[in-house]
């Protein structure tokens, strides 16, 4: 089937090596044909309007606070910041920021152990959390309506499906503040994501092959024939 591209939204951002944006545009001729700045002007100016509507303003604001918090000025070199914090602690000042009185970790079974950590440091710091994980509900990956052929212990063997549905769902009646993702697999970390009532935001990423270190396939070259 041939792809009529006239019809396609081009967004090439990730193809712009000047990276216009990071400072005042003098001259917008200048910019990429597929710039939304200089395509979309208008559109650009309309959701910088948004972030006026209190809600987004206040949890905007206060991300651009952690952000700040995660650099020490003082300890500059070179004109550069120097980091301060690892994720972790960018979670817990966030939600302390956003005066969160409950958070929800919905975490894969194979990293039980990060989550058990995760959630000790969270209580460090004094925040509250929910954590549910995704084999919730001992329900077959047959019931959930996938073939027996494709479990991976053995079609005749029982094997807990995935239940990013039902870890939603307990977080939402929870009524957490924000949810936290551990390791969930592709297309569960979406289907939790579209049907969490609260924000969502990925702290480990499932990738099995690097040990949930998956920006290291974009690095090496003994990567290069795998991906």
């Amino acid at each position: 089937m041939q792809i009529d591209e006239r019809s396609m939204t081009q967004l090439k951002c990730a193809k712009c090596r000047q990276r216009f944006c990071q400072a005042i545009i003098e001259d917008e001729s200048a910019l990429p044909s597929f710039c939304p700045i200089r395509k979309s002007p208008g559109l650009v100016k309309d959701v910088s309007q948004r972030y006026q509507q209190e809600k987004i303003k206040n949890f905007y604001v206060k991300a651009a606070l952690t952000e700040k918090g995660c650099y020490d000025e003082a300890e500059a070199r070179d004109g550069r910041t120097l980091p301060l914090r690892p994720r972790i602690r960018e979670l817990a000042e966030f939600a302390k920021t956003i005066g969160a009185k409950k958070i929800g970790l919905a975490f894969c079974n194979g990293l039980a152990e990060e989550a058990f950590r995760i959630v000790a440091i969270m209580e460090k710091h004094g925040i509250h959390v929910e954590s549910v994980v995704c084999c919730c509900g001992a329900v077959d990956k047959a019931e959930h309506g996938v073939p027996a052929e494709y479990k991976i212990k053995g079609r005749d063997k029982f094997e807990a499906a995935c239940n990013p549905l039902l870890q939603a769902e307990l977080l939402n009646q929870a009524e957490t503040d924000f949810n936290i993702l551990v390791g969930l697999c592709v297309g569960h970390d979406m289907l939790f994501t579209s049907n969490s009532n609260a924000p969502v935001t990925t702290l480990i990423v499932k990738d099995r092959y690097t040990g949930h270190n998956p920006v290291i396939s974009l690095y090496t070259r003994y990567h290069k024939d795998i991906v």
